[in-house]
């Protein structure tokens, strides 16, 4: 389906050229060895050794969320309370690859996929003191290293419900006539058209392909900061709907220090927009582990 879908790459890179590059600018690491760890929309992921990642953009776009990233995560490290790649090695563009890369500390741990209720509940206090230390962080600071403003109207409920319905429609032979009728009746109640803008510096993107587990299952590591950017907590909130089982979601707001209705609201709707786009990306791909934990996330998102 060339150039036809939006996580189609304007470039690739290769084990045998992220090999070649990461050696050019970083020698000491060139006898390490380099796996391809996976790809998202935007960058591609190596595995240097057992201790560094290096993300390589994919296209245009990706190339000043890997700058911004690189002047802004430093500065996170003490509003972190969990472990997070911390940018350490700065690739420079050159002659053989267009973009600037980064490599960063490697952050061990398993995707979230098929856990049981029990285990995801273990991490509600875990991730709101996270995301409560994350939000805290000064929004004129980030601002001040290229982070975009809610560049993605995260407040637009309208809009946001016209697009799913959109989704929905090509997705329908891949859900059960009971999800569908889930996802449909949740939509046609949703009566709101935005919520008041509210600003805080968000991860943006806090899903179950950018978090990693310890063996008990436990949040261990939040990945991927790409979309780091300016916006409405919900976008982060959405954790609790689309990881936590509902009797998990008191504690978690009473770490975090409450949220209003309209906060809940617009987490709940991102914890089932967000897992949608997943799902159709992974039916593209013909993943059927990524589908089914999608489908998951938007079901539990969806019970009370």
């Amino acid at each position: 389906m060339g150039g036809t879908n939006v996580w189609d790459a304007e470039w690739e890179v290769n084990e045998e050229q992220a090999r070649t590059l990461i050696g050019r600018q970083f020698p000491q690491l060139s006898s390490k060895q380099v796996k391809r760890l996976g790809w998202g929309w935007d960058n591609t992921v190596f595995l240097i050794g057992d201790e560094y990642v290096f993300r390589f953009p994919r296209r245009t776009i990706a190339v000043g969320s890997i700058r911004m990233e690189g002047k802004l995560l430093p500065q996170l490290e003490a509003y972190m309370t969990i472990p997070y790649p911390k940018p350490l090695l700065y690739g420079e563009a050159s002659d053989e690859y267009p973009a600037p890369f980064l490599g960063y500390a490697y952050v061990p741990g398993d995707f979230p996929i098929g856990l049981t209720e029990e285990r995801r509940a273990l991490s509600a206090e875990t991730l709101a003191k996270f995301l409560r230390r994350l939000h805290e962080f000064p929004v004129q600071a980030a601002l001040k290293c290229g982070v975009q403003q809610d560049h993605r109207n995260l407040t637009d409920i309208a809009s946001r419900k016209v697009k799913l319905k959109g989704f929905l429609s090509k997705l329908v032979k891949h859900l059960s006539p009971e999800e569908s009728g889930v996802i449909e009746a949740y939509i046609s109640r949703l009566q709101k058209d935005r919520v008041e803008a509210v600003n805080a510096l968000l991860h943006g993107d806090l899903h179950f392909k950018n978090m990693l587990v310890n063996e008990n299952g436990i949040v261990s590591g939040i990945i991927d900061w790409g979309d780091l950017s300016v916006g409405h907590p919900a976008c982060d909130l959405s954790v609790a709907y689309s990881f936590l089982p509902p009797y998990a979601r008191g504690v978690f707001f009473e770490t975090y220090g409450g949220a209003d209705e309209e906060t809940k609201l617009l987490a709940r709707l991102i914890a089932v927009y967000i897992p949608i786009l997943i799902l159709m990306q992974a039916v593209d791909d013909g993943n059927e582990a990524i589908a089914a934990e999608a489908k998951s996330n938007i079901m539990r998102a969806l019970s009370d």
